[in-house]
């Protein structure tokens, strides 16, 4: 919101003196957000001179509309003779006054205008529009000056347009809408400078009649519980908005566009009330207020033709709806300049959700919503129609109608209980109750329960020092934000002054660093990074047809999911169940983005709803709840299991001038799901791989990783079907570890390390093919006892000579002594014992034997 200082004056006594700077800290202190401030008499150098245009030029032959001028600028230019000015504007004409800056000046954004030649045409200086003055952001057309100005051309423009005042710019949070509007900024600073405040919204205003200014229907009296209105007649058409308010509006970044539409905007910067000029003459019928009903059209005023739906509220005759209440009119009913001479002036009061989810759904986010939505006084809008009343009929002539409109719906504001220490508890600071009292007052609450007897004396006891004494206090009707007594404890912290609150950091107790959770968790993630995966971080969101296109049984305990009750997405309504489907569209994203070799992974939770747990216990904010609602409440929560998963597609290690590149496929998957298993500090010996078929492997490439024989995830390349459902190229391969399945770390002993030499012995064993490879290792380690070292798997081979069903294992083993060099004689023997094991368990031969 853009202010004048000027403007404020005319309703708080501010000092006179006051420098900007403590204007700017005043507002701060009051919570108000400073987004800038101009000093609008530095803002523009050099000569910036009234001119009238005295001739007009239209040049073609060009791609736009461009003018040649002549404008009369007095004495300003030094000869007296008409300023020569090019400009591509088309909202004047001859006659017109506009504001002109000569040669030498500087816009703001430090434009410097010179004499130079454009166009075939010499031109010196420029005809300025709002923008490039800094005083709007309508940048349309020029400034054109009322022909009731006094000024005349030649004359210093600074005071006409508004240049010689400060203005500030204001971010006002969501829940103070009170402070949209001049009344409602005055009323902050008179309390800061203790100072005189004249309410614009306590002059008298007559009430409504007992017939009605125009027949209106309200429906709907919760969307709209005030409905006022009021027929002004004989309206002269062309009377233009007076300078002054002109002046105003565009410091405040509204356009000006005519009379009536200009006082209703006017009035809303003034009392915060938004309001809406019809056209009496082109309304048909009496008025209902009513929500819209689904599919009706309503073209409003930006000219877009919008569906409405069953949300929206809306203004309707016997055409149909005529405006989007409380957000825009509609073209059919709009005040038109040099045609309205009957003006219906409406002021209502709607409710501040419907207004914001209107707003939202169509995009329309007007100066009148945005007040609505962030709330308006329902007191306010007969003061309001008077207002723009009497601007009218002073300004444009006709006569007001006697009848006055005042559907009134709207209910007292309740009470709100609040013992009268309840800010000192809460913020440790000391408010005796009588300063309480006198704060919430300045807010504009009537405080009851004894308020005159409370003492300024903290030191006093019983209910005059507010020791357990309640006060009533009944918020005033242009702060619907205050609701609870902790809205109440901020306005007294807010109002005696934030920098009374001292700057007390509690005691951080010592702590013993991270838990087992977490550092399990930064392990697996510093390992998988290590290793090349990238992390990503997907929504949790999915989409109902996940489950079938991962292939997942009717009865697999995945399909069940938890559906969301307001889901940023209609079309991903549930929480996933599997990391997989979110990571996997991760991935087809980056491939249909040019990305062909990549490594993925991600840690995060997954979701299973508790089928039967019934809805959580209702818990209200007048006390903490009972350890028995919250464990009802926690039975009703979904199990939240952390998962780590990650997909690869395309090749692991790239090719180049070294030679071809080696995809990623199943067992890199598998080799990631180990590597996640130690670093989560499970020891080798506990882990066990075997085949398996889990959905959505393929089944003869899927490996199922087990702890201490418990299945904790899988591993492997995707299936056929799910990789073309999913669109991704083939071998894509991918794995998923329940790491809250994990069983504790345990304490690692540290390893002996030995200065001696290995002896590093091949051995190569056939086998059935059904055997895995993981039972073998296992056998020879089992075998070979304390001596071996390490045993790794280098070599896998079948062919016919080794017959059908059969296949070579090549193991890799390294024997070691910690306190001496082994002898050929030990490492054989110990290489002897391990093929031993392994042919006595699992049937092996050593191959060529």
């Amino acid at each position: 919101m853009r202010v004048s200082v000027s403007w404020l004056r005319e309703y708080v006594d501010l000092p006179a003196d006051l420098p900007t700077g403590d204007l700017e800290q005043a507002l701060v202190d009051l919570g108000i957000e400073v987004e800038s401030v101009v000093d609008l008499r530095e803002s523009v150098t050099g000569q910036l001179v009234v001119g009238e245009v005295r001739e007009i030029e239209e040049l073609t032959g060009f791609k736009k509309p461009i003018r040649f001028c002549r404008v009369d600028v007095g004495a300003a230019n030094g000869t007296g003779e008409p300023q020569e000015i090019v400009c591509g504007a088309r909202n004047f004409a001859v006659g017109d006054r506009v504001v002109v800056i000569l040669p030498g000046g500087v816009l703001p954004g430090g434009f410097a205008i010179g004499a130079r030649k454009t166009y075939g045409h010499n031109s010196a200086g420029m005809i300025c529009s709002a923008k490039e003055l800094g005083l709007g952001d309508d940048h349309s057309g020029i400034i054109v000056l009322p022909p009731d100005g006094a000024a005349k051309p030649g004359d210093d423009a600074r005071p006409v347009v508004g240049l010689d005042d400060v203005v500030f710019e204001l971010e006002i949070t969501p829940d103070r809408g009170y402070a949209l509007s001049l009344r409602g900024l005055a009323r902050e600073l008179s309390h800061a400078f203790d100072v005189p405040l004249r309410d614009p919204a306590l002059v008298p205003a007559p009430a409504g009649t007992e017939a009605p200014a125009y027949p209106v229907e309200v429906r709907d009296t919760v969307g709209c519980d005030r409905f006022t209105a009021r027929l002004v007649r004989g309206v002269d058409p062309g009377a233009p908005t007076p300078s002054w308010m002109a002046q105003r509006l565009v410091t405040a970044g509204i356009r000006s566009i005519s009379l009536p539409v200009d006082i209703t905007n006017y009035v809303m910067l003034e009392l915060g009330q938004p309001m809406h000029a019809f056209d009496a003459d082109r309304i048909a019928g009496p008025l209902v207020v009513r929500r819209a009903e689904a599919g009706e059209k309503l073209t409003t005023l930006d000219g877009v033709s919008r569906v409405l739906t069953a949300d929206d509220m809306v203004i309707c005759d016997d055409t149909g709806p005529i405006s989007l209440a409380a957000v825009m009119g509609g073209e059919t009913s709009e005040v038109v300049t040099g045609v309205t001479t009957t003006v219906l002036f409406e002021a209502a009061h709607w409710d501040p959700a419907m207004v914001g989810r209107t707003a939202r759904r169509h995009k329309l986010f007007s100066e009148a919503a945005k007040r609505w939505e962030r709330g308006v006084d329902p007191a306010v809008p007969l003061v309001a129609l008077e207002r723009a009343v009497r601007l009218l009929t002073e300004h444009g002539g006709g006569t007001p109608s006697v009848e006055i409109l005042d559907i009134d719906h709207v209910r007292p504001r309740t009470p709100i209980s609040l013992p009268a220490d309840l800010p000192t508890r809460r913020v440790g600071v000391e408010y005796p109750p009588a300063r309480v009292v006198a704060l919430l007052e300045q807010v504009g609450c009537t405080v009851a329960q004894g308020a005159d007897r409370l003492s300024e004396d903290p030191g006093a006891v019983g209910v005059a020092s507010g020791v357990g004494a309640v006060l009533s206090v009944t918020p005033p009707t242009w702060r619907p934000d205050l609701t609870d007594p902790a809205d109440l404890v901020e306005e007294v912290v807010r109002l005696d002054g934030y920098d009374r609150v001292p700057s007390v950091l509690p005691t951080a107790p010592p702590g013993r660093g991270l838990t087992p959770r977490q550092r399990r968790r930064r392990a697996v993630a510093g390992s998988l990074a290590e290793r090349g995966y990238v992390e990503v971080l997907a929504h949790p969101f999915v989409s109902p047809e996940l489950a079938d296109q991962l292939g997942l049984p009717a009865d697999d305990p995945r399909r069940p999911a938890v559906r969301l009750a307001n889901p940023l997405s209609e079309e991903e309504p549930l929480l996933r169940t599997t990391l997989l489907g979110p990571l996997l569209g991760i991935l087809k994203r980056n491939l249909g983005r040019g990305h062909r070799d990549l490594a993925l992974y991600e840690i995060g939770a997954v979701f299973h709803p508790r089928v039967g747990a019934g809805s959580p216990p209702a818990m209200g904010v007048d006390r903490r709840p009972t350890d028995e609602e919250f464990a009802a409440a926690d039975a009703v929560v979904p199990a939240q299991p952390v998962h780590v998963a990650v997909v690869l597609s395309g090749d692991l290690d790239p090719a180049g001038w070294w030679g071809a590149g080696r995809p990623a496929g199943w067992a890199d998957a598998i080799e990631a799901a180990r590597d996640v298993l130690a670093a989560a500090g499970i020891p080798d010996e506990r882990v066990e791989v075997r085949a398996a078929e889990y959905a959505p492997w393929h089944p003869g490439r899927c490996a199922e990783l087990r702890v201490d024989g418990s299945v904790v995830g899988h591993a492997g390349e995707l299936h056929p079907v799910v990789v073309a459902a999913l669109e991704l190229p083939r071998r894509t391969s991918a794995m998923e570890l329940n790491l809250d399945a994990l069983p504790p770390t345990p304490v690692t002993p540290a390893p002996t390390v030995s200065g001696f030499p290995p002896a590093l012995i091949d051995v190569a064993l056939v086998v059935d093919e059904s055997v895995p490879a993981e039972q073998v290792r296992r056998a020879l380690e089992a075998g070979a006892g304390e001596l071996l070292e390490d045993v790794r798997l280098f070599d896998v081979y079948s062919g016919a000579q080794l017959g059908a069903g059969r296949r070579s294992l090549a193991y890799k083993l390294t024997f070691r002594a910690p306190d001496r060099t082994l002898t050929v004689e030990e490492a054989v023997a110990a290489r002897d014992a391990a093929v031993a094991v392994a042919a006595e368990r699992l049937g092996a031969t050593l191959r060529g034997a």
